[in-house]
C-alpha cells in the first residue's frame, strides 16, 4: 500500500490531508466499485477517484467512468427547473439497475451543497438512497466551537453590501438571542477576512463568536470567545486579526 504522504494532495495551493483521514474504509469501498457519478466538480472528483484507487482498486479504469458534473446552484438556495430535469437523466443508471454515486466538494453532498435536486428525484422514483458519511466542517465546527449543537441554523453567507450586512447581522443577533440558536455562516476564502471584521465590529460585545479555520486539515484552528475579547488587542488574547485568504474558514455565533 503506498505511504501516507502518496494519498494526499494539494487543491488550490492548499495541502490536503491522506484520505483515510477523513473517510471511512466503508465509503472508500463503495466509492471504488462505482462506475457512475454525479459531481460538484470533474477534475476534482477525478483526483480524489485516483487516490480511492490507491487504497481500493477501482472497478473501472479511471477515464472510463461516466461522471457527470451538477450545474452551479442558483442565488438563493434551492435547484432550478434545469437542474430537476438534468437529475432525472443522471438517474437513469440507477433506473437501469445501477448505482450512482452523488460527490460534492464540501465532503457531504446536498449539506450546504447542491445535489438535493438528485436525491429528490432519486427519491419520487422509488430509488434507494443510501448515504455514507464524509466531514461536514459545518457540524465539526460545531461540535468544537462550545455554542448551543440543540438548536442551530446554517445561514450561508452574508450580503457583500456593508450596510445590508451590517442589517442582515442585526436581525441574526436577534434571532439568535431570542431562541438561544447557534447562526453558522460561511464566505469565499478570500473574503474571510472581512467577514471576520465584519462580525467583529457588527456583533454586540456578549454574543460568543468561534471560528473554524481549515477543518480537517493538518494546521486547522479553532478559536471561541466573547465578541469583546475579539476587539481586543489580538496578540494579548491569542485570537486572530486575520484569516488566510485559501483557506475555508466557518463562522458561527450565539448571543447571550
Amino acid at each position: 500500500m503506498p505511504n501516507t504522504l502518496d494519498l494526499g494532495t494539494l487543491r488550490d495551493g492548499v495541502p490536503q490531508p491522506d484520505v483515510r483521514l477523513v473517510l471511512p474504509q466503508q465509503a472508500l469501498e463503495v466509492a471504488a466499485r462505482l462506475s457512475h457519478w454525479v459531481v460538484e466538480n470533474a477534475r476534482s472528483a477525478r483526483a480524489l477517484l485516483k487516490r480511492v484507487g490507491a487504497i481500493a482498486p477501482l472497478a473501472r479504469p479511471l477515464q472510463e467512468l461516466d461522471i457527470r458534473e451538477l450545474p452551479r446552484p442558483r442565488k438563493g438556495g434551492g435547484p432550478g427547473p434545469v437542474e430537476v430535469l438534468r437529475a432525472a437523466d443522471w438517474l437513469a443508471p440507477a433506473l437501469a439497475g445501477r448505482d450512482v454515486g452523488l460527490l460534492s466538494e464540501a465532503g457531504l453532498p446536498a449539506v450546504a451543497d447542491p445535489g438535493a435536486a438528485l436525491v429528490d428525484v432519486a427519491h419520487a422514483a422509488g430509488v434507494r438512497v443510501r448515504p455514507l458519511s464524509g466531514p461536514s466542517s459545518l457540524m465539526l465546527a460545531l461540535a468544537a466551537s462550545g455554542l448551543n449543537g440543540q438548536s442551530f441554523a446554517f445561514v450561508g453567507y452574508l450580503p457583500t453590501d456593508a450596510a445590508q450586512r451590517a442589517q442582515r447581522l442585526r436581525e441574526l443577533e436577534a434571532h439568535s438571542r431570542r431562541w438561544q440558536q447557534t447562526q453558522i455562516l460561511i464566505e469565499t476564502p478570500y473574503r474571510n477576512s472581512a467577514l471576520l471584521a465584519a462580525l467583529r465590529q457588527g456583533l454586540q460585545p456578549g454574543t460568543r463568536l468561534s471560528v473554524a479555520c481549515g477543518v480537517t486539515l493538518e494546521d486547522e484552528q479553532i478559536w471561541t470567545a466573547d465578541i469583546s475579547r475579539w476587539r481586543t488587542d489580538m496578540a494579548a488574547t491569542s485570537l486572530p486579526m486575520e484569516l488566510p485568504s485559501q483557506v475555508p474558514a466557518v463562522f458561527l455565533f450565539l448571543a447571550r
